[in-house]
């Protein structure tokens, strides 16, 4: 008696989930044209061969890694330059480069452009905070749950060009009085 419901139902599902795959999304537009006519159920717009957005794309689109805590919006848009630290080929030695990041959490923003660098295919973090206090700078790191690796897994190199970059950016930007940096895992100390 329970087959004869089932069945019906996992029809139903399998046509539903094949119709949301060949659909193609709409171009959203943000800015709203009180001109243009509105689409009428008549109009059958040329069909469009379906793209799918390559590796890149998708990589690009799902790793922002942001501030777990967001700065609050203003109206102005300053920049501050700082000069950001990164790590040659070789993890040798780091190189600095001038950067303009926002003037009002410049501290997060200079890691944030940091540690987005480091991200690679198997190594992810999803979010950071930076708290200083007292000339110690505390970042907190976050691995991000589809990573592969865990940040104990780092070789040598990787952890010179993130923590060690981390580090000479946060204490030679002299305006920031940063005197010393700790890492942390969710609130773990991370032993380097």
């Amino acid at each position: 008696m329970s087959s004869r419901y089932l069945l019906p139902f996992i029809v139903v599902a399998i046509a539903a989930s094949l119709g949301s795959c060949s659909s193609n999304p709409t171009p959203t537009s943000s800015k709203i044209d009180d001109q243009a006519p509105a689409p009428t159920a008549t109009t059958n717009p040329a069909p469009t061969p379906s793209q799918s957005p390559s590796m890149a794309q998708l990589r690009a689109r799902n790793t922002k890694i942001e501030p777990l805590e967001a700065a609050p919006k203003t109206e102005t848009s300053k920049t501050v330059n700082v000069t950001l630290y990164t790590s040659d080929t070789q993890c040798q030695e780091l190189i600095p480069q001038k950067v303009e990041v926002p003037a009002t959490q410049p501290v997060a923003s200079a890691v944030g452009k940091i540690v987005a660098e480091r991200d690679t295919a198997d190594f992810s973090l999803s979010g950071y905070r930076v708290n200083v206090k007292n000339g110690v700078a505390t970042v907190d790191l976050r691995l991000s749950p589809q990573s592969k690796r865990q940040i104990a897994s780092l070789s040598s190199c990787e952890q010179f060009a993130l923590f060690g970059s981390v580090r000479k950016t946060l204490m030679s930007n002299s305006q920031w009085k940063i005197k010393d940096v700790r890492f942390t895992e969710k609130g773990e100390e991370i032993v380097l």
